[in-house]
């Protein structure tokens, strides 16, 4: 069960555990629904506030993020190479109620063209294929589980002590698939220096070329997306949602202002894009044209699937 939206607090809810180096307005951090959080600079990954930072929780899709990280980071990638699409994506996305790309069995899509499939529409069948494609072994078992492994060497080497993955996209076999805002933060950062997976999460939408059963995908993430179906956020960059029963809903976003850049984790949020908008303008000021983001808002819909 989910449970129900709270209003939005303007001052710091009594017992909240939060720690801020506050920006140069010295104004009140913003109250958060959040379990746990960070927000940090962008530039340096200095600490700008914190809630429960380093608690290890369910993360859901945000997981994907180490999972393009692990593909675009593997020596002599080849965009173009094609992956042919197998029936078992597909079911596995059927039997889990996953979040789909909607990739038609017998496609043949690029790495690239997946990579999109994953990330925007947050498709556990693109994600699938990549892992089944870039691990070693010689069952789609044994292909997946090494990419796995890839991923939990990967949080090793970047320092992400309190990360453990179980899973490709989320979607966690054992309720051991965890992270904690910091270390989130820390990989997303690492993310954002790649261009290639600058232009995946801030992108709208993008085509499928006749590799799904829909001409394009949309970026799940509405931070990015222009009104009225998203909140078009003056400065948004990205990065990534997240859903599922386990996590509550979670989101990674980065945001650009005046010259200045900031990283934020969001996990277990159920105001998620009000309390991201919040802490931006409370680190970046105000945008110029931006929604008051202490305002409730009816454009996120109560997601039905795992995103």
């Amino acid at each position: 069960m989910r449970r129900a939206k709270g209003a939005l607090a303007v001052t710091i809810a009594a017992g909240a555990l939060l720690a801020a180096t506050a920006p140069a307005q010295a104004a009140p951090v913003p109250a958060l629904t959040a379990a746990g959080a960070i927000l940090i600079d962008g530039t340096n990954g200095s600490t700008l506030m914190a809630k429960d930072a380093d608690t290890k929780r369910p993360m859901a899709s945000t997981t994907k993020i180490m999972t393009a990280v692990v593909v675009t980071s593997l020596p002599g990638l080849n965009l173009d190479q094609t992956v042919t699409v197998k029936q078992e994506y597909l079911d596995y996305v059927y039997v889990q109620g996953a979040s789909s790309a909607q990739l038609k069995a017998g496609a043949t899509p690029t790495v690239r063209q997946l990579l999109y499939g994953m990330m925007l529409p947050s498709g556990c069948d693109a994600a699938y294929a990549l892992a089944d494609t870039f691990g070693t072994g010689t069952t789609t078992a044994a292909r997946t589980a090494d990419f796995i492994a890839k991923m939990n060497a990967k949080a090793k080497e970047l320092g992400m002590a309190d990360t453990v993955f179980d899973s490709f996209d989320g979607i966690s076999p054992t309720g051991n698939n965890l992270t904690s805002p910091r270390d989130l933060a820390k990989l997303t950062r690492q993310a954002m220096a790649n261009p290639l997976f600058q232009t995946l999460v801030k992108t709208t939408t993008f085509s499928t070329g006749g590799t799904a059963a829909v001409a394009s995908w949309s970026n799940t993430n509405l931070l990015v997306q222009p009104r009225p179906t998203g909140y078009g956020y003056p400065g948004a960059l990205g990065v990534k949602t997240g859903t599922t029963t386990a996590s509550g809903k979670c989101l990674v976003f980065s945001v650009t202002r005046n010259g200045k850049t900031i990283i934020g984790v969001l996990l277990n949020d159920e105001e998620r894009y009000m309390d991201s908008m919040a802490l931006s303008d409370w680190a970046l000021g105000p945008a110029a044209g931006s929604r008051n983001v202490l305002q409730r808002s009816n454009i996120e819909p109560i997601p039905d699937i795992l995103d």
